[in-house]
């Protein structure tokens, strides 16, 4: 990791030549890992990023950005980096409102901006709901992770890892819980929603409020399942990713 932006931007299989990217922003308390099976099914066509914020895995020494306008504007600064072509973003949960911000950042530079943005398992930015989990103890965490089913059950057997995860987890959550979007920020590209009919965390009615986030096109897909739909229908997610690199 001696190059600084190899800490956050993970490329799991080369396509650094690809003509197309897609940029992907993990969920409270996920990591780039998530979206190693995304960065497969795109390879070698596509150069798939999956950002690694600080405080987990192996930059777990690192303190969390408990902030999604700070985490926003490093991460603008790390793709700003990079080579400019063709971009999606997708974000799934607190990576959905992190890709909007970040979107919104790098449309206001002029350059590096997305050609789209999908947006996965989150309420609009302009929606609230009074939650804290980032304030419970670590047994009412755990809680929230097993009500949204985004971890793997055995890992809530293993004091280690779960000591290890926890101030990731809890750091994320203090920085999305603490998030308020600013009144009609929007962005120029178009919006896909994507959401699961079952999520107890975003209603459809909160999901399709993102249409009112852009200037351009607006897509909305309900999946079924929770608030991790995109693991039981992975295929099809990616399927909705594609079309957005046919249109551009």
């Amino acid at each position: 990791m001696g190059n600084p932006a190899a800490l956050w931007l993970r490329r799991f299989h080369p396509g650094a030549s690809a003509p197309v990217r897609l940029v992907c922003f993990p969920h409270a308390g996920g990591s780039a890992s998530f979206y190693r099976p995304v960065s497969t099914h795109f390879s070698p066509g596509v150069d798939v990023i999956a950002l690694q914020y600080p405080g987990r895995q192996d930059r777990r020494r690192e303190p969390c950005v408990e902030d999604i306008g700070v985490l926003a504007d490093l991460i603008t600064d790390e793709l700003l980096g990079l080579e400019d072509r063709p971009t999606v973003f997708f974000g799934h949960s607190m990576g959905a409102v992190l890709a909007f911000e970040t979107a919104w950042r790098l449309e206001r530079k002029g350059t590096h901006a997305p050609r789209a943005l999908v947006a996965s398992g989150r309420r609009a930015p302009s929606t609230t709901r009074a939650e804290t989990v980032h304030s419970r103890d670590d047994e009412g965490v755990i809680a929230e992770l097993m009500l949204l089913n985004g971890t793997n059950v055995r890992l809530f057997d293993d004091d280690e890892i779960m000591r290890m995860a926890m101030p990731a987890i809890r750091g994320d959550y203090r920085a999305i819980e603490s998030y308020a979007c600013v009144p009609g920020r929007r962005v120029r590209c178009p919006i896909t929603v994507l959401t699961g009919d079952a999520d107890p965390r975003t209603s459809l009615a909160e999901a399709r409020a993102w249409e009112g986030h852009t200037d351009g096109a607006f897509r909305f897909a309900v999946f079924s399942g929770g608030h991790f739909f995109l693991s039981e229908h992975q295929p099809a997610v990616c399927e909705e990713i594609a079309r957005e690199f046919e249109a551009l």
